[in-house]
């Protein structure tokens, strides 16, 4: 699926192979400095974007499938070097760490200097919606309505240069307040939440800007 937006601009991948995808592209639908959205299923459609979203999804399955698909080792190679946003189950693959794995562990694509905790709510009746301030990227006041579904939060940063975006701002159950649940590390960041579930679409706009001073 790709959608054409202007002549000049950033070419936003998607991967396709599971989750929450198509929600991400309506996302990018709008924004001005998108050229093309392509849905990425192949190590080609890969090679042809700027930039990569990550959706949301299941994470261990997520990894099965990339393997299958002989998508792992390009995907480790496309995320250290270019722009790319993990969404819940993708901030998991993205993650140097990752606790509360099934019996075995899973694949990750490492990158990002951090240790998640898969599944921090509890299951899919413990999914929950809140306020969240990013200061450094939306302003002081312009809170995000965030959409927590089976969500991971980060448990430990592993480098100083990773910058905290964004916290919870009271307790969640077991989770206290001050979590945090989006970060980003250079070309690279994570959210622990769906912004695709929304009708915001600042935090997709902030990725692009990314893309674009990346590239340039």
């Amino acid at each position: 699926m790709v959608s054409e937006q202007t002549s000049s601009g950033v070419t936003v991948g998607v991967l396709a192979l599971q989750g929450a995808f198509l929600e991400h592209i309506h996302m990018l639908d709008n924004i001005p400095s998108v050229k093309e959205i392509l849905a990425v299923r192949t190590e080609a459609q890969l090679n042809s974007v700027d930039c990569l979203i990550i959706p949301g999804g299941e994470s261990t399955a997520m990894a099965l499938i990339a393997e299958r698909c002989n998508m792992l080792e390009p995907l480790r190679k496309f995320v250290r070097a270019k722009p790319t946003w993990g969404t819940c189950a993708g901030m998991i693959m993205l993650a140097d760490e990752a606790t509360g794995a099934k019996k075995g562990g899973q694949q990750l694509l490492g990158g990002l200097s951090i240790c998640v905790n898969r599944n921090q709510f509890g299951t899919q009746k413990d999914s929950f919606e809140t306020m969240l301030h990013f200061p450094t990227v939306l302003g002081e006041n312009r809170p995000f309505h965030a959409v927590f579904i089976r969500a991971p939060v980060i448990t430990a940063i592993k480098s100083d240069d990773v910058e905290v975006l964004s916290r919870l701002e009271s307790t969640v159950g077991n989770t206290d307040g001050e979590t945090i649940v989006a970060v980003r590390q250079g070309h690279l960041m994570a959210t622990a939440f769906h912004p695709e579930l929304t009708r915001d679409n600042r935090l997709h706009q902030y990725f692009v800007h990314m893309a674009l001073h990346h590239n340039q």
